[in-house]
C-alpha cells in the first residue's frame, strides 16, 4: 500500500462526524428570534458538547468496589464517577423506575434505555471506559472502467449506492446526497485520480449496538451470574463494569465489541481486498474479568489493566489513560482501613497529585541562585501535594508541571508527531527521575536546568496572571482553575440571557490526574458531573449528585440547583425504599390515558 496516498482529506468526513455542534446567531431561524418560549424549548434540548467531540481528557471515569472485609459495616460499597463533558443541560438524569419486575434507581442519558449506572434490590453497578479498537480503515483499488466497483478477492464488487433526499431549512427544493457503501462499511473518501476508495468498518454500526442497550438486562440482574450474562449484550460503549450485591460479592467485567484481527494490529489502514478480515468478536469469557478478588477490592480508572500475556491484544486499543488516578485509588483502598460511606465520598474528591509527589522532590538539592525561585522551591518542598483550590503551592505546581510537560515533549517526541501524541505521565516521571543523554552531555545538569527554567517560566506566568504578591495566589482563582459551564446557545443571545443559560463560574481544585478529575485546563470542561456511592447493607444509605440540575429548562428551579452542592463536594441521599421516598416527595404527577374508542376489525 502506498503510504504517500494517505492524506488528511481521507478522514475529514469522519472527523466532521466527531466534532461538537456549535451555534451562532445566524443559526436561529428569524421567526424564533425574540420568542422566549420557543428559545427555552430549544435550550432544554441541546447538550453543550455532545458526545461527538474530540474529548482529550474528557472521557474517562473512576469506579471501584470494596468487599465486606474492607468496610466497617461488613457489606460491599460501590462508587462511580464517570468523567464526561460538563454541560448544560445535564448529560445524565437521576431516575427511579418501579414496575412489575423492576425496581431500579440511578442515572441514564435522555433517549437511551434503562439505568446505566445504579442499583436494584439485589446489586449495584458502575462503569468506566475500557479500551477497545473496534474500527478499521479499509483501502480499495477501484475499477478504472467503473469507479463504483472495488476489487475484492480478485474480482470487482459493486458498491451499494443510496440516494438520500432531505429538506434544508429555508430552501424550496430538496437536497440530494449520494451515500456509498462497501461490504465493510460507508465510503469516507474517493481518490479518483489514483483509483482508490476508503471505507470505515466500525463494530458500533452492527445490529444490536445501541448505546447502553444492555442496561435493560442489567437493571433486572439478581446475582453476579445474571449481571455477567447481561454484560454479554453490552456492545457499546466499551466499558469496565463493576458489581456488588447483597450476598457480599464483588466483581468486574470488561464489556464491548472487540474484533478479532488474526493477521494485523489495527493500528494502520489495510487493503480491503479480503486479506484482512475480522474473525468475529471476542466472547464475554475472553474479556478481562474478576470475581471476588483476593484483595477484596477492585478499581478502574481507564488505566491499562489487561492481564499479562493476554491473547487478544489486537482487539484492544493502544492509548490508555495514565495510571496516576489508579495508583492513588490503590493506595487508599488497599491501606488496611475499614472504609465507610463517608470515606468513599472523600475519595471521590481526593485531590492529592501523585505526579507532584514524584516530581517536586527532584528540586531538592538543585542549585538555584535566584532568590524568588528559591523561595518557590521551598514552598513546594514543604507542600502536601494536594491540589486544593485555596492553595498557593498548588497554583505554582500546576503552572510548573505544564511547563515541564511542554519542554519534555519537545525533547522526547519527534516534532512531526508532537500534535498527535500526548505524554504519559509515568514516562515523564521516569525520564526526569533517571535522566539520560537526551538531556545533554551531562544528563543530570541538563535535567536540573530544565527543572529550574520551567519553574522560572511558571513563576513569570503566574505573576502576569495573578499579580506579584505570591501570598494572594490561589489555584482556584477565577482567572485560574474554575468551572464555568457554557450553554451551546450562549453565543447566540444577549448577555443577560447568556447569564441565565451558563452555569458558574466556581473555584475548583484537582487536575486531570487526581481522583477528583477536573481536567488539565483552566476551565473544568470535563470530569464527574454525576456521582454515586451505593451501600449494599442498606440501599437507603446510598448517595449521589448530578450537575448542574435535573431540569433542562433554564426557567426551572432545578436547572442549576445542584451545581453549588456539586462544587462543594457534597451529595444528596438516594432514597430507595417506598417509605423513604414518600417522606421527601416534592411533587406527584399522575398521567392517565384518555378514553379511546376501539374498533373491531
Amino acid at each position: 500500500m502506498d503510504g504517500s496516498l494517505l492524506t488528511e482529506d481521507i478522514l475529514e468526513t469522519y472527523r466532521a462526524f466527531r466534532r461538537p455542534i456549535r451555534f451562532t446567531t445566524d443559526d436561529i431561524a428569524v421567526e424564533y428570534r425574540g420568542n422566549q418560549a420557543a428559545f427555552n424549548r430549544l435550550a432544554s434540548l441541546i447538550p453543550s458538547e455532545l458526545d461527538l467531540a474530540e474529548f482529550g481528557d474528557a472521557i474517562g471515569s473512576n469506579n471501584w468496589v470494596v468487599g465486606g472485609s474492607r468496610t466497617l459495616s461488613g457489606y460491599p460499597l460501590m462508587a462511580n464517577d464517570p468523567h464526561r463533558v460538563q454541560q448544560a443541560p445535564s448529560l445524565r438524569y437521576w431516575i427511579h423506575l418501579v414496575a412489575p419486575g423492576w425496581n431500579v434507581i440511578g442515572g441514564g442519558e435522555p433517549t437511551l434505555p434503562g439505568v446505566s449506572i445504579g442499583h436494584n434490590e439485589h446489586g449495584a453497578w458502575g462503569l468506566t471506559v475500557f479500551g477497545q479498537d473496534n474500527e478499521d480503515l479499509y483501502v480499495y483499488d477501484t475499477n478504472p472502467e467503473n469507479a463504483q466497483q472495488y476489487r475484492y478477492r480478485n474480482s470487482w464488487e459493486d458498491m451499494r449506492v443510496i440516494e438520500e433526499q432531505f429538506i434544508v431549512e429555508g430552501e424550496l427544493t430538496k437536497t440530494s446526497i449520494e451515500l456509498k457503501f462497501t461490504r465493510h462499511g460507508p465510503v469516507l473518501y474517493e481518490d479518483i485520480a489514483n483509483r482508490k476508495a476508503y471505507a470505515l468498518r466500525a463494530a458500533w454500526m452492527d445490529i444490536g449496538s445501541a448505546p447502553y442497550l444492555a442496561s435493560l438486562r442489567m437493571d433486572q440482574a439478581a446475582s453476579w451470574e445474571e449481571f455477567r450474562e447481561a454484560c454479554r449484550y453490552s456492545r457499546l460503549p466499551s466499558e469496565n463494569m463493576v458489581w456488588i450485591d447483597t450476598d457480599k460479592n464483588i466483581g468486574y467485567q470488561a464489556v464491548g465489541v472487540s474484533p478479532i484481527r488474526p493477521n494485523w494490529s489495527g493500528l494502520v489502514p489495510v487493503p480491503g481486498d479480503g486479506r484482512y478480515e475480522w474473525d468475529g468478536y471476542l466472547p464475554i469469557e475472553d474479556l478481562p474479568h474478576v470475581f471476588n478478588p483476593e484483595a477484596d477490592y477492585f478499581a478502574t480508572a481507564n488505566n491499562f489493566m489487561v492481564p499479562e500475556n493476554y491473547g487478544y491484544m489486537n482487539a484492544l486499543h493502544y492509548t490508555w489513560g495514565d495510571e496516576m488516578r489508579a495508583v492513588r485509588l490503590a493506595e487508599v483502598l488497599g491501606s488496611g482501613r475499614r472504609h465507610t460511606l463517608v470515606d468513599m465520598m472523600q475519595l471521590q474528591h481526593d485531590e492529592l497529585s501523585v505526579p507532584a509527589r514524584n516530581l517536586v522532590p527532584l528540586l531538592d538539592g538543585v542549585t538555584i541562585t535566584d532568590s524568588r525561585i528559591a523561595e518557590v522551591r521551598r514552598k513546594l518542598l514543604d507542600w502536601d501535594f494536594v491540589l486544593d483550590q485555596r492553595s498557593t503551592e498548588a497554583a505554582i505546581y500546576v503552572a510548573w508541571e505544564r511547563q515541564l510537560l511542554d519542554r519534555v515533549k519537545k525533547l522526547f517526541v519527534p516534532q512531526a508527531v508532537q500534535e498527535l501524541l500526548s505524554l504519559n505521565m509515568k514516562r515523564v516521571i521516569d525520564w526526569l527521575s533517571a535522566p539520560d543523554g537526551r538531556f545533554g552531555p551531562d544528563p543530570l545538569v541538563g535535567r536540573n536546568a530544565l527543572l529550574v527554567d520551567s519553574l522560572s517560566e511558571a513563576i513569570s506566568n503566574l505573576e502576569s496572571r495573578l499579580g506579584l504578591d505570591m501570598t494572594q495566589w490561589q489555584y482556584g482563582d477565577e482567572r485560574y482553575k474554575h468551572a464555568l459551564i457554557r450553554h451551546p446557545l450562549g453565543a447566540t443571545v444577549r448577555s443577560d440571557v447568556r447569564d441565565q443559560l451558563d452555569v458558574g463560574p466556581v473555584p475548583r481544585g484537582g487536575d486531570g490526574r487526581t481522583v477528583n478529575n477536573t481536567g488539565n485546563g483552566d476551565n473544568q470542561t470535563s470530569g464527574a458531573s454525576f456521582r454515586i456511592i451505593a451501600d449494599s447493607e442498606n440501599w437507603d444509605n446510598s448517595v449521589g449528585i448530578n450537575s448542574p440540575g435535573q431540569s433542562g429548562d433554564p426557567d426551572n428551579v432545578h436547572y442549576r440547583d445542584l451545581f453549588d452542592l456539586w462544587a462543594r463536594g457534597q451529595y444528596f441521599p438516594i432514597f430507595y425504599s417506598r417509605e423513604k421516598v414518600e417522606s421527601v416527595v416534592e411533587q406527584t404527577t399522575n398521567l392517565k390515558p384518555a378514553a379511546a374508542a376501539f374498533v373491531d376489525r
